[in-house]
């Protein structure tokens, strides 16, 4: 049979042939998490994007549309997406490593929960939440240590298991979403080529009226509720109180760093001047025992583990450090590698012609981003692989239409990252499903941030709030 009827006309890959790599992927994703669980995405994420990208590259030589110029082009352009987030994925690690020694982190921990009222539970839960995921940049971690308290202290309260379990989702993703220490964040800027400080400030048009929202509903929900205080908090403050020095004076270093984001200094520079910050705090503020530089030097390579005296707080307090950060790099690496061979053989301008040929307004653009993240997050089952892609296919085309590329950057935030906890088969959501003892299915109608937010993404779109006019930004390029 004529190679062109498998490889298309022009010497490019067909439709078909585009989206086998696409295809064995995300069925074997979805094979391992059904399998081995959520948690083996990580560990076999690497070896599958790898074996993607090897059936990529044979189907290309087989049609005889490989040039080792292709794959260079591909490479360079997927690096420049990729490779700025790894060193900042490793200032990351050291930042919450020493965050947590210094006392930061606990000591935002204590205040939140001695603030705890029957009424106010499901507001304060999604506030504290939020707080935490900010500062530690990691909503999973929120939610399986101070997301279990707020469990149960909620269950003790009255309030049903579904609207605990939202406000907690609710606040830690939305926390995770906006600070600078969330690895999706670095990976929602990177692949969209926009400083990691300006995505985050563009973020807040959508993100802010979807959280407004979700804590009046929460508000409403705790009035019209009827509970009596709990008392489980003390022994998580008593357990903070033995282990660290819970001083009003270590947020000094959260304060210094948002002066660092203020003066608009390079995210590199600001995260490791915060680590810097935070591991001279270990020594000024805590006093923790046999701790000096060798052990400070160990802690930020491979974590450290503190007890507590309360299980409920020994995994927060515990940090993975650099080691923690590797299978992260790993896959984020290898994803690299596969968007080297998908845009070197021209295999993904070949889906994205085929899925946006005949976009060109401003809403619809951003609905399709929208829904291609959504769609990436039911397929691949993975947060981190779902942004890499869609953001691989849809820069080209802001970019032909004038659209801003942190525009892109947010639309995939709000589609990608903040709806991987609603979908039961991705890796978020059997997560969470199962730290929180909730059915993915149930929890979701009160997880009203995660929710509004792809909505509020098309809403302002619509309305063009923030948003250049594409022909003001063709003419304004084309002048200069």
């Amino acid at each position: 049979m004529d190679k062109s009827t498998f490889f298309g006309k022009r010497n490019l890959p067909s439709l078909t042939i585009s989206l086998i790599p696409i295809g064995f992927l995300f069925i074997t994703l979805i094979s391992v998490i059904v399998f081995s669980g959520a948690d083996s995405v990580s560990e076999y994420g690497p070896m599958i994007l790898l074996a993607s990208t090897a059936i990529a590259l044979t189907l290309a030589s087989a049609g005889g549309v490989t040039t080792r110029r292709g794959l260079s082009v591909g490479l360079k352009r997927s690096a420049a997406q990729i490779l700025p987030a790894v060193p900042i994925l490793i200032a990351i690690a050291l930042v919450s490593t020493t965050w947590m020694l210094s006392g930061v982190v606990p000591t935002l921990i204590s205040y939140g929960l001695q603030i705890l009222s029957p009424r106010l539970f499901l507001v304060i839960t999604c506030v504290v939440c939020s707080a935490i995921s900010v500062m530690t940049g990691s909503s999973w971690t929120t939610i399986a240590t101070l997301g279990v308290a707020f469990m149960g202290i909620g269950q003790v309260m009255g309030y049903s298991d579904p609207w605990i379990a939202g406000a907690i989702i609710s606040g830690a993703y939305f926390g995770d979403k906006v600070s600078p220490l969330s690895d999706t964040t670095v990976v929602a800027s990177s692949t969209a080529g926009v400083d990691l400080f300006e995505h985050i400030r563009y973020l807040m048009f959508t993100t802010i009226p979807a959280m407004s929202i979700a804590l009046i509903v929460f508000l409403i929900v705790g009035l019209n509720s009827s509970g009596e205080p709990a008392t489980h908090s003390s022994g998580m403050l008593d357990a903070l109180g033995a282990t660290f020095n819970l001083s009003p004076w270590t947020l000094v270093i959260p304060a210094i760093t948002m002066v660092l984001i203020a003066l608009r200094l390079p995210t590199l520079v600001v995260l490791l001047l915060a680590s810097l910050m935070g591991a001279i705090g270990i020594f000024v503020f805590q006093n923790h025992e046999g701790f000096g530089f060798y052990g400070l030097a160990n802690s930020l390579w491979s974590g450290v583990a503190l007890s507590t005296g309360s299980e409920a707080l020994d995994d927060l307090v515990g940090t993975g450090g650099v080691l923690g950060m590797l299978p992260t790099v790993y896959l984020v690496l290898s994803a690299m590698l596969f968007g080297c061979v998908m845009i070197g053989t021209g295999m993904l301008s070949r889906m994205t012609d085929a899925f946006t040929r005949r976009l060109r307004r401003r809403t619809s653009i951003v609905g399709a981003t929208v829904c291609s993240g959504l769609t990436m997050n039911c397929c691949t089952g993975d947060q981190y692989l779902s942004l890499i892609i869609t953001g691989n296919m849809y820069r080209s085309l802001y970019r032909r239409n004038g659209l801003e590329p942190r525009l892109l950057s947010r639309s995939m935030e709000d589609s990608i990252s903040v709806t991987s906890v609603l979908i039961p088969w991705n890796s978020c959501g059997l997560t969470q499903s199962t730290v929180l003892g909730v059915a993915t299915l149930t929890y979701f109608p009160c997880c009203i941030f995660n929710i509004l937010t792809p909505i509020m993404s098309i809403v302002v779109a619509r309305l063009g709030f923030k948003i250049p006019q594409p022909s003001v930004r063709r003419h304004a390029h084309a002048c200069a």
